[in-house]
């Protein structure tokens, strides 16, 4: 079976500065794996390689085995892979299923029809209803976006990448703002999602990453410092020492 994501050797450099270095990441389809590190680890710019948002200096990425490492955002999403961002970007003046509805008609090359009568596009906003209640926001789905609670904002904005029907889902982490009664409730949805959705996220929460991620990876200093189960990473003396703040003395 081809991994759903994998990179070898991925870097990135700017003149003297090495933000990541020879990254090897292999995630098996339907696998909740956590990336974590310390502030300037290289978690984000990593993200941005897989996505295309930046070009790497050196390495490639694979998507379900098709090298995808000088594609286009755009492709990438077409091919299935989506992410989110630390800071979301929602339509502030659009309800909650609206905002899905013009996500889906934009994945099926409809958006003109959000000019037109949209209430004709019965297939689409009965998706667009499916999806609201896997992630629990079927009750707010006529309420302006702007007026959401931060914590189902975040939902919405998964809701968005869910809807171009992603094979491999990348949060930037994703309970970034939300009120720590919440950040359990909304992992809890995403761990629930469907496992045709391969799921890489960063978080700094350390007691969300060893309840939810299934494998993990740190990154220090741009390069993975160590992988595994939640349970090898919480045993690794180097990780506890430089990362999780702990030591044997």
């Amino acid at each position: 079976m081809n991994p759903a994501l994998k990179t070898e050797g991925l870097s990135k450099r700017w003149g003297a500065f090495q933000a990541n270095q020879d990254v090897d990441l292999a995630l098996m389809p339907g696998e909740r794996h956590a990336l974590i590190g310390p502030n300037g680890a290289g978690k984000t710019t990593l993200l941005n390689m897989l996505t295309g948002t930046l070009a790497p200096s050196a390495g490639q990425v694979w998507l379900g085995g098709e090298k995808v490492t000088r594609m286009p955002v755009h492709q990438r999403v077409k091919r299935g892979m989506t992410r989110t961002y630390q800071i979301n970007s929602l339509f502030p003046g659009l309800t909650v299923r609206e905002s899905v509805l013009l996500a889906i008609l934009e994945r099926e090359s409809l958006g003109l029809r959000w000019f037109g009568k949209t209430a004709d596009c019965l297939k689409e906003r009965e998706e667009a209803d499916r999806l609201l209640q896997s992630l629990r926001l079927n009750a707010d789905a006529d309420q302006p976006t702007r007026l959401l609670p931060y914590g189902k904002q975040r939902l919405l904005e998964i809701a968005l990448g869910l809807a171009t029907r992603p094979k491999v889902l990348l949060l930037d982490e994703p309970a970034a703002g939300v009120p720590i009664g919440q950040s359990a409730e909304l992992f809890g949805i995403i761990a629930a999602l469907p496992r045709d959705v391969t799921i890489l996220f960063i978080e700094h929460d350390m007691n969300l990453v060893f309840r939810f991620a299934e494998q993990i990876t740190v990154l220090v200093g741009g390069k993975v410092l160590a992988r595994g189960t939640p349970q090898q990473i919480a045993a690794n003396d180097e990780v506890r020492r430089i990362y999780l703040g702990e030591s044997d003395a």
